[in-house]
């Protein structure tokens, strides 16, 4: 690589991380009381699968170890917005499915959330917006899979 593409990759990644930084603060502040960025992910995974999981399938979706994931399970278990199971087929495992509490309460955030991304996106434009994702959608590949 050259300097040129190192300035580039360093600055690029530079302006990845502040933006997550920055949305992920503002994000948590609109976020009904009590609930968690990370529980929020973790209910909007569940309602948008629909399917149950087990606490090692979300931990690898979310890039997390299984103790991250278990403690995030624990703390939605406990509001009532997950419910855990054991695997019938499997009784060393467990499943996770979200509650219709949970589901409610993500719908919560989720109307809590999407006037404050909204306005991001029609401030910095719909065209640039949907311009954007292809880039980042296959850097996102390519860091998962390690290319």
């Amino acid at each position: 690589m050259s300097k040129a593409s190192d300035h580039l990759a360093v600055t690029l990644f530079s302006e990845i991380i502040t933006v997550e930084q920055l949305a992920r603060t503002n994000v948590a502040k609109v976020l009904p009381k009590g609930m968690e960025l990370s529980q929020f992910a973790v209910l909007n995974h569940l309602a948008h699968t629909g399917l149950e999981r087990t606490p090692a399938q979300l931990a690898k979706s979310f890039h997390l170890t299984r103790g991250a994931m278990t403690n995030t399970l624990g703390k939605l278990e406990w509001a009532g917005w997950v419910h855990i199971r054991p695997d019938w087929d499997d009784a060393r495992r467990k499943m996770v499915s979200i509650s219709p509490s949970g589901l409610a309460a993500r719908n919560a955030a989720l109307s809590a959330i999407t006037p404050l991304i909204a306005d991001v996106v029609d401030k910095v434009g719909a065209e640039k917006v949907r311009a954007a994702l292809p880039v980042l959608r296959e850097l996102r590949l390519k860091l998962t899979n390690g290319e």
